[in-house]
């Protein structure tokens, strides 16, 4: 059973590993170049699981060819958004369809206050589960 003593957020590739620097992303962006993949970046202050579509910051890069580019518009998103969860996002086009081949998050809040687990038993002795972020509390754009 994998168990996560940090409390951190771990959605996407090198979530159990600690925060990678400038250099590291732009080698995984430089990976991903080299594979011909296309990269996005994106931006949410509601991390919990079942948020797939976080908000994207300008758009994909399908053209781009160079890693500086992509740290660019990732520059641009942590100065916008910096108290925010940032990941990135690269698109593999080879089967003819945009199907995501790497993500990983470069940037979260100062602080990740986790998520509640909520029981509940419903009919003939159901018990449901519901887990939801400790930040959705606060109204959208306050919530770090």
């Amino acid at each position: 059973m994998m168990t996560n003593p940090t409390g951190r957020l771990t959605q996407g590739q090198f979530s159990f590993l600690p925060d990678l620097s400038d250099e590291e992303i732009r080698q995984q962006i430089e990976y991903g170049l080299g594979k011909g993949y296309a990269w996005s970046v994106e931006y949410t202050d509601d991390p919990h699981p079942r948020n797939t579509y976080w908000e994207m910051f300008g758009m994909p890069m399908f053209d781009l060819r160079d890693a500086a580019g992509v740290m660019q518009e990732l520059d641009g998103c942590r100065k916008t958004f910096p108290s925010h969860y940032i990941r990135l996002l690269a698109f593999d086009s080879t089967r003819g369809v945009e199907s995501i081949a790497m993500s990983f998050i470069v940037n979260r809040p100062q602080v990740e206050p986790g998520f509640g687990l909520i029981r509940q038993e419903w009919h003939n002795r159901t018990i449901r589960y519901t887990v939801y972020p400790y930040a959705a509390v606060e109204p959208e754009g306050e919530r770090y």
